[in-house]
């Protein structure tokens, strides 16, 4: 695991708070979270809950990122944008290849491999333990105006100077060598 900060170079956010039934801060993913390509992986989205957002949060957006992935610029694993601001939570399994458990008028982007889904952990085989950095962002527009073929990046661009608050979950994996 190294040292890299998604957030250092971002602006800064206020916090709020985001729980999960089935993701514990700090801790490992369960199995249902990694990849379907991993023993007992099966590629189903986290449950999430938020509240405590700032004053004027119009919607918001929620990412899953490795930054530890092995190549130059992390990995993309789950990007939903435009998710109302009366929304407060998604299901286990929202980011499915139809999108069933997003409300209406969120959509998800592809992500890095370019699957328009939630895509599970799947370190490389004794590359060490990787961090998950699970993130609901509070913005201030109702809509965030990226094309739903837009990568995750192109979407953390451009929520950039939009985010009043930022609630963060770090859950980690790594696969025996």
């Amino acid at each position: 695991m190294n040292a890299n900060d998604p957030f250092a170079r971002l602006p800064e956010a206020a916090s709020f708070t985001v729980t999960s039934t089935n993701v514990t801060d700090g801790a490992a993913w369960s199995p249902e979270q990694c990849s379907a390509s991993t023993p007992g992986g099966k590629d189903v989205s986290p449950q999430l809950s938020w509240s405590g957002a700032p004053e004027g949060t119009k919607s918001y957006a929620v990412t899953v990122y490795d930054p530890d992935a092995p190549t130059g610029s992390g990995f993309w694993h789950w990007a939903v944008a435009d998710i109302p601001a009366t929304v407060t939570e998604l299901p286990a399994g929202a980011g499915d290849d139809t999108g069933s458990g997003l409300p209406e008028g969120a959509f998800q982007l592809p992500n890095d491999a370019r699957l328009a889904r939630y895509i599970g952990a799947a370190p490389p085989a004794g590359h060490g333990p990787h961090r998950y950095f699970v993130v609901v962002h509070a913005l201030g527009v109702e809509s965030i105006g990226v094309p739903a073929e837009a990568t995750p990046a192109f979407l953390g661009f451009t929520i950039a100077g939009h985010i009043l608050g930022r609630a963060v979950l770090t859950a980690t994996a790594e696969t025996s060598a």
